[in-house]
C-alpha cells in the first residue's frame, strides 16, 4: 500500500542500494499479487462510434501530414505551423482517447509547452551542434521531470539539473552505441563516467566526454555533493541498474537463470528516481516510492511496445521471454493491472491543480496498452484480441492500415513533433 501523504517523520535514509533493492523487492510482490484475468477497461465502443473517430482520426493524421511535408521557413511560419499542429493533436486526443476542451485547457496551463521551448533554447545554447533527434530525446526525459514537479507541487522549470540530466543520456548513449569506438574504449570512458559521478578526480578522454563532465558539473551547481547526496547516490544507481540490464542480451535463458523482472525494474525504476532526486533534491519514503513504481511501470510499457525487436535481438525481457514460448494474454492483463494501481497511487498527491491532469492519465493509459497489444497481434491469441479491440475507439485493423500509410510517406507523430520544436 503507498502511502503518499503519510506524516512526515525525521529518519536517516538508508543506503541507496538498499533503497533500490527494497522497492525492487516490493514492486516485484505487487507484480506477482495482480490478476491475470481480463481487467476493466473502460467503456465498449459501437461499429458507428468507431467509424466516427476513425474518419476524426484521419482527418488529423492528414492534416498532421500536410504540415510535416511543407516545413516553415521562417520563425513567424514556423509558430503558425506550430499552433496548427497542436489543434490537429488536440483533436487527436479527443477522438483518442475521449478527453474533452477543459483537460487540455488545463494542460496549456501547466507551463509545459512554454518548458519545452525552453529546454530546446537551453539546450542548443549548451551545444550548437545537437541534432533535433538528439533534443527530441532529451526531451522526453525533461517532460518526465516536469511532470514530477507538477506532482510534487514545484514550478514547472527547466533547471540546471533538468537540462543536464537530460542531455546526459543522448550523449552517454550516443558514445556507447557509436561502432567507431572500440569496446575498449567505450569501458574506459564507463569507468570514468563512474568516477566522475562519485566526485572522484577523472580526466575526459575527449571533447565529447568533457561535454558529458560539464553536464555532471551543472548538476553540482544547483546540488552541492555536500548538502544533495542522495542526488548523487540515484545517479549512480542509474548507471549500476542500467549496467546490470546488460545481462539481458541472452536470447536462450530460462526464466530461472536470472531475474529479468527484477532487472527490469531495477532499471526502469531507478531512472524515474533520479528524476524525482534531480527535481526536488531530496524526497520523503512516500515520494521516492512512487517515482520507482511510475518508472517499473513506464518501463514495462516500453518493453510491451519493444516486444518484437527485442525477440529479434535476443533481449530478454517479460515480455520476449514469454513470447518465444506461450502467447501475452496473461502476462499483458497482468502489466494493466499493475498499471490502473499506479493511477491509484498518483491520487495520493494532493497537489492543487492536478486533477484534470490525472483524468487525462487514466483516459489514456489503458488505450495505449491496448494500442500497442493491437501492433504485435501475431503474439496474442485472436479471442484476447477481439475482447481488447471492443473497448479500443478504433478498429485495430484500420489503425494498421494508417500505420502504414504514414510509414510510406516516411511520417511520424514523434518525427512531427522532432521537427516543430523551436528553431
Amino acid at each position: 500500500m503507498l502511502t503518499i501523504n503519510s506524516p512526515k517523520v525525521i529518519v536517516m535514509n538508508p543506503p541507496m542500494p538498499d533503497v533500490v533493492h527494497e522497492l525492487v523487492t516490493q514492486f516485484k510482490d505487487l507484480w506477482w499479487a495482480c490478476d491475470t484475468d481480463l481487467p476493466p477497461l473502460g467503456p465498449v465502443y459501437s461499429p458507428e462510434e468507431k467509424q466516427s473517430r476513425e474518419a476524426q482520426l484521419a482527418y488529423c493524421l492528414n492534416g498532421l501530414t500536410a504540415e510535416l511535408e511543407r516545413l516553415p521557413q521562417t520563425p513567424l511560419e514556423r509558430q503558425a505551423t506550430q499552433e496548427r499542429a497542436v489543434a490537429l493533436l488536440s483533436d487527436f486526443a479527443i477522438a483518442a482517447f475521449g478527453m474533452e476542451e477543459r483537460h487540455l485547457a488545463a494542460l496549456g496551463s501547466y507551463g509545459l509547452i512554454e518548458a519545452t521551448q525552453e529546454f530546446v533554447a537551453q539546450a542548443r545554447r549548451f551545444d550548437p551542434a545537437l541534432s533535433a533527434a538528439d533534443i527530441f530525446q532529451a526531451s522526453r526525459n525533461a517532460w518526465s521531470m516536469n511532470f514530477m514537479q507538477l506532482l510534487i507541487g514545484l514550478p514547472v522549470a527547466v533547471t540546471p539539473a533538468v537540462l543536464a540530466y537530460s542531455l546526459l543520456y543522448p550523449y552517454s548513449d550516443n558514445y556507447l552505441d557509436d561502432p567507431r569506438i572500440s569496446s575498449g574504449a567505450k569501458a574506459a570512458f564507463s569507468l570514468r563516467f563512474r568516477q566522475r559521478l562519485e566526485g572522484e578526480p577523472a580526466t575526459p578522454a575527449n571533447a565529447h566526454e568533457q561535454k558529458i563532465f560539464d553536464l555532471v558539473e551543472m548538476i553540482e551547481g544547483q546540488f552541492p555533493r555536500w548538502c544533495y547526496p542522495e542526488v548523487y547516490d540515484s545517479l549512480l544507481a542509474i548507471y549500476y541498474a542500467q549496467t546490470n540490464s546488460l545481462r539481458l542480451l541472452r536470447p536462450k535463458a530460462s526464466p530461472y537463470e536470472m531475474d529479468v523482472l527484477g532487472i527490469v525494474f531495477e532499471k526502469g525504476g531507478a531512472s524515474v528516481l533520479a528524476d524525482g532526486y534531480l527535481v526536488a533534491g531530496t524526497l520523503t519514503p512516500a515520494q521516492r516510492e512512487f517515482m520507482f513504481y511510475y518508472g517499473t511501470f513506464t518501463q514495462l510499457m516500453d518493453d510491451l511496445e519493444d516486444v518484437a525487436e527485442d525477440l529479434r535481438a535476443g533481449i530478454m525481457t517479460v515480455f520476449s521471454q514469454t513470447a518465444q514460448h506461450w502467447p501475452l494474454d496473461a502476462v499483458a492483463n497482468r502489466t494493466i493491472h499493475f498499471g490502473q494501481r499506479v493511477l491509484d497511487a498518483l491520487d495520493r498527491f494532493e497537489t492543487p491543480g492536478l486533477e484534470p491532469l490525472k483524468e487525462m492519465m487514466r483516459l489514456a493509459i489503458t488505450p495505449l496498452l491496448i494500442d500497442t497489444i493491437g501492433q504485435h497481434g501475431r503474439l496474442y491469441t485472436r479471442g484476447y484480441l477481439k475482447q481488447l479491440e471492443a473497448h479500443f475507439p478504433f478498429r485495430f485493423g484500420f489503425v494498421k492500415a494508417q500505420r502504414k500509410r504514414l510509414a510510406r510517406r516516411k511520417v511520424s507523430i514523434d518525427g512531427l513533433i522532432e521537427k516543430l520544436l523551436p528553431g
